[in-house]
């Protein structure tokens, strides 16, 4: 894995100026990252992002015309591996559902700290998927499936929790390898035995076996 050379490339999408004009204020006096463009609708968002490839979309879901929901599907069908982050003053489940479903790498409410939502940027480049930290003991609850009970976590090894725990928090591959003192070689393995042993098909599947678990509580 190839450390980053440049800042990210961030692509902001609000139908409000005054917040879009924020955000760049906050986004750009990160070193690690940059906004290089805005869009005040999705149909602006899909066009921009496919024009400029930026590394991080960060999508409102209510903006005029075709909202953020409808951006998000639109564009992942254009450019299937698009990070977006969605960025929402909606907390609710029903929306945070259908936007994993759609494909978000981060969800964040306008409401909480700044610094959350440059977690959730940050966690998305990397690969990794962000909940914003007050969604994920309370609206998270439906996530998934009918069942509110905890599934069992018996068939794995105690390495093999911790490696899904920090895939669920935002970490990548290369992180939670220096967190753990392990190769990346080996955190993929304990990643690959812990999903096939859980039947667990990608990031948003880890996420939820570890709201179930508990686990991002108290992240």
């Amino acid at each position: 894995m190839t450390e980053r050379t440049h800042p990210l490339r961030i692509l902001l999408a609000d139908d409000h100026v005054t917040v879009r004009q924020g955000l760049k204020l906050l986004i750009d006096a990160e070193p690690d990252m940059t906004v290089i463009a805005d869009a005040s609708d999705g149909n602006e968002a899909v066009h921009k992002a496919r024009d400029l490839n930026p590394d991080v979309i960060v999508m409102d879901i209510s903006m005029p015309g075709m909202n953020g929901l409808a951006a998000t599907r639109a564009l992942k069908q254009i450019k299937p591996d698009a990070v977006i982050v969605t960025l929402t003053r909606h907390g609710d489940s029903a929306y945070l559902q259908e936007l994993l479903r759609a494909g978000v790498s981060g969800y964040v409410l306008k409401r909480s700290a700044p610094t959350e939502l440059l977690h959730a940027i940050r966690a998305a480049a990397a690969g990794g998927q962000y909940l914003d930290t007050t969604l994920t003991a309370g609206a998270t609850g439906g996530l998934c499936g009918k069942s509110s009970a905890k599934m069992p976590a018996a068939t794995l090894t105690e390495r093999e929790a911790s490696v899904l725990r920090l895939i669920a928090s935002g970490y990548s591959n290369k992180e939670i390898a220096a967190r753990l003192t392990l190769s990346v070689k080996t955190v993929e393995a304990h990643k690959a035995n812990a999903m096939r042993k859980l039947d667990l098909t990608g990031r948003i599947d880890i996420v939820k076996y570890a709201i179930l678990q508990g686990w991002l509580d108290n992240a």
